[in-house]
């Protein structure tokens, strides 16, 4: 079996191509890491507090770490600080780095060629998956997961704190991908066949963020979620 560690985000993707990887008795799956931002100690993108991120990982009971960045990183400093981990787990034996990727070319094109110089293959086990049978499945699976973040220029606040289910594929607007593979929403997954036990948690206030570049800006509303 090839030694394999997770880039887990605490969402559904992660969830379930980290089920389908448990599955596949090629890979040993021996690691989980995780981008946190510093600034916030929260992890990156889904605004999760770093508290409820460990509880969640210990639920699901496999080792875990923590790659650390402030707000303000440049994507050297990324690409640095993620190559130094990666050459320790490699030292440590890991051959293989999976993701929950979907569809996203580019995002693929640029994980391989991080990853290929240090002799690491990436492996995607939901890649190009009709995403609507990938949520579609996660339910069926068991999973549960809250939406904890809303992309404001695709989805309203209505959606925010909802608990994925049928019904919330059907709320859905049409230009919005089922998985939210397109970054219109992100998810906290508590509960499933990956995990132990369920994650407890209790849902606190919803913030707004405006995340700003030098040639647009774009909101997102934030599910805080209290550990």
């Amino acid at each position: 079996m090839y030694k394999t560690f997770f880039n887990w985000s605490s969402g559904k993707d992660s969830a379930l191509a980290l089920y389908y990887l448990l599955q596949d008795k090629r890979y040993s799956v021996e690691y989980l890491l995780t981008s946190i931002n510093t600034d916030y100690n929260r992890v990156s993108m889904h605004g999760i507090r770093v508290e409820l991120l460990r509880k969640q990982l210990n639920c699901i009971d496999i080792p875990y770490g923590f790659i650390s960045l402030s707000q303000n990183a440049t994507n050297a400093e990324y690409e640095a600080r993620m190559r130094q981990r990666i050459m320790e787990l490699k030292f440590n034996g890991f051959e293989y780095a999976a993701f929950g990727d979907i569809f996203l070319e580019d995002i693929r094109k640029y994980r391989e060629s991080q990853l290929n110089p240090l002799n690491i293959k990436a492996i995607f086990p939901l890649w190009q998956k009709n995403t609507t049978y990938l949520i579609e499945q996660f339910i069926e699976l068991g999973f549960k997961a809250i939406v904890v973040c809303i992309n404001t220029s695709v989805m309203d606040t209505s959606f925010l704190g909802r608990i994925i289910d049928k019904s919330f594929i059907k709320d859905l607007p049409a230009n919005v991908d089922p998985c939210g593979e397109n970054g219109e929403f992100h998810t906290f997954c508590f509960d499933g066949p990956i995990f132990k036990r369920p994650v407890s948690f209790s849902i606190g206030e919803f913030v707004f963020r405006e995340y700003k570049n030098s040639v647009s800006s774009t909101g997102f509303w934030f599910c805080d979620l209290l550990y």
